[in-house]
C-alpha cells in the first residue's frame, strides 16, 4: 500500500526541514502500525521526539551507538517492520559498514540524517555531515533525497516510506523559508524548475539549503537584468536526467552549489551525465561559526553563486 501525506504550511513560514521530518514521522505512524522509529540520542535534533512521544511503544532510543542501532534496524525489518532510523549525518559514516551490508542483504531502511552541511554553524566540523551523500550515493539500490523546505521534507520522507531498499533523506539544521504549495508533488528521480526564462544565461542546480541562496542570487541578478534558472535538484539518486540535460542543451552552462564536499556530491552527480558542470561545494577546511559566514567562507551562498555567474557571462561575452 503507497502511503501519502498531507501538509499544512503557509508560504514563507520559517521551519527547519528536520521539524517537518519529525512530523512527518508521526503522520506516517498514524496510519501504519508496523512502523518503528529508531534514533541515536539525538531525537531532540532529529525531531523523532515528535514519533517518541506519540508512539513510545514503537520507538527505541539506540544512545550513541549507530552501528548497533543500523543491525537493530535490519533485523527489525527482517520481521516485517518498517523501519526508520536518524542520527546526525556526519555520525552515520561511522555505521558505513552496517549499511553497505543491509544493502547485501535486500533490507529496507529508512534512513534520515540531520545537521547536514557547513550551515549548522557553530557545532563546528566534528558535527557536519559533509560526506553524507557520497557515501549514501555508492550504496547499491539506494536513493537519496534532500528537501529545502517543510513542505517537500514531509513529502520526501512520505516517499522514502513507499520505497524498498535504502533510502537517506538529508534534513538541515535552521530554519528555511516554505517555498513549496501543500499540494505540490515530489516523486523520486524528479526536480523542481523555480526559475525559468528564455534568456537565461546559466542554470544553477540547487538542493537543501542552497536552493534558498540560489533563488536570492536570482532575485538580485534579475534586478540587474539577468536571468538565470533556478532548479531544485531534491532528488540526488537518481537524478533528473531529463530536467537537466533540458537546462543544459537550453542555457549551456550548469552551476551546482551544495552544502557538502565536492567529493562524490551533487555537482559530481551532475558531471557524470556529461554536462560539465561548474561545482560550488564546501573545498576549505570548515570550523565553527555562523552558517552564513561559513556558507560565505566556502562560496556556496547567493554572492558566491553570483560571482560564478558572471565568470559564466564573462566566457559568454554577456554585458
Amino acid at each position: 500500500s503507497k502511503f501519502a501525506i498531507e501538509t499544512d504550511y503557509k508560504l514563507g513560514d520559517m521551519v527547519a526541514t528536520r521539524v517537518a521530518y519529525g512530523k512527518a514521522l508521526v503522520k506516517l505512524g498514524e496510519v501504519n502500525d508496523r512502523m518503528i522509529v529508531l534514533d541515536g540520542d539525538v531525537k531532540n535534533s532529529t525531531f523523532t521526539e515528535f514519533f517518541f512521544e506519540r508512539f513510545p511503544e514503537r520507538s527505541l532510543e539506540c544512545y550513541i551507538a549507530e552501528q548497533n542501532m543500523v543491525g537493530m534496524a535490519v533485523g527489525l525489518q527482517t520481521q516485517g517492520f518498517d523501519v526508520f532510523l536518524a542520527t546526525f549525518a556526519c555520525f552515520l559514516t561511522r555505521a558505513f559498514d552496517q549499511i553497505r551490508m543491509a544493502s547485501y542483504s535486500r533490507a529496507n531502511l529508512k534512513v534520515a540524517g540531520s545537521h547536514g552541511g557547513t550551515s549548522i554553524g557553530q557545532d563546528g566540523p566534528s558535527q557536519m555531515g559533509l560526506e553524507d551523500i557520497a557515501m549514501f550515493r555508492s550504496i547499491f539500490n539506494s536513493i537519496v533525497l534532500y528537501p529545502c523546505d517543510a513542505v517537500s521534507s514531509e513529502k520526501l520522507t512520505c516517499l522514502t516510506a513507499n520505497y524498498r531498499g535504502i533510502s537517506y533523506i538529508r534534513t538541515t539544521r535552521p530554519k528555511t523559508p516554505v517555498i513549496y504549495d501543500n499540494d505540490e508533488e515530489f516523486h523520486i528521480g524528479g526536480s523542481k524548475v523555480l526559475k525559468s526564462s528564455d534568456d537565461d544565461v546559466a542554470t544553477v542546480v540547487a538542493a537543501g539549503i542552497t536552493v534558498h541562496e540560489a533563488l536570492k542570487a536570482y532575485q538580485i541578478l534579475r534586478e540587474e537584468g539577468v536571468k538565470i534558472r533556478v532548479i531544485d535538484c531534491y532528488s540526488i539518486k537518481p537524478l533528473d536526467e531529463e530536467t537537466l540535460r533540458r537546462a543544459y542543451l537550453e542555457t549551456r552552462h550548469i552551476i551546482t552549489v551544495e552544502d557538502h564536499y565536492a567529493q562524490g556530491g551533487l555537482g559530481e552527480a551532475v558531471a557524470s551525465l556529461g554536462l560539465k558542470p561548474r561545482i560550488l561545494a564546501v573545498r576549505k577546511m570548515p570550523h565553527s561559526g555562523m552558517p552564513e559566514e561559513l556558507m560565505a567562507e566556502q562560496g556556496i551562498d547567493a554572492d558566491g553563486i553570483i560571482r560564478e555567474v558572471r565568470k559564466v557571462m564573462d566566457k559568454r561575452q554577456i554585458r
